[in-house]
């Protein structure tokens, strides 16, 4: 299981790809790293109209499984490769909960009082 928040920028109607499989594909953006990812999701099955309840903007938490698979052209015998990332459930990410993951700021020290005694010319 994986987890990532991102900013919902695309989000596709369902397709139904045959009698008794259909998905729908979404995009996040990760904003949050170095270099900012555009990322496709899919969601499967009964999943589909999980991404009902999020507009174009909101920030999503994406809990998913990375799938892979093997396909072969039954003409030309070659093998291709597959991978999806399939969203099993998505949160709203509040502003609020989104400060809360920052880091905590460094809390300052109080000045040290010393004493005053005028014999210790040490600066520090």
């Amino acid at each position: 299981m994986f987890t990532i928040n991102g900013k919902l920028i695309v989000k596709n109607d369902a397709e139904q790809i045959t009698d008794s499989f259909k998905k729908r594909e979404f995009v996040i953006s990760d904003d949050g790293s170095q270099y900012p990812q555009e990322i496709m999701f899919q969601l499967v099955q009964d999943k589909c109209d999980l991404i009902e309840a999020y507009n174009i903007g909101d920030e999503i938490k994406v809990n998913f499984n990375l799938r892979g698979r093997r396909w072969e052209n039954p003409k030309t015998n070659e093998t291709k490769f597959f991978v999806s990332l399939d969203a099993w459930r998505l949160e709203k990410v509040s502003q609020e909960s989104a400060a809360n993951n920052l880091p905590p700021l460094p809390t300052q020290e109080p000045a040290h009082a010393g004493n005053n005694d005028d014999s210790d010319d040490l600066p520090f």
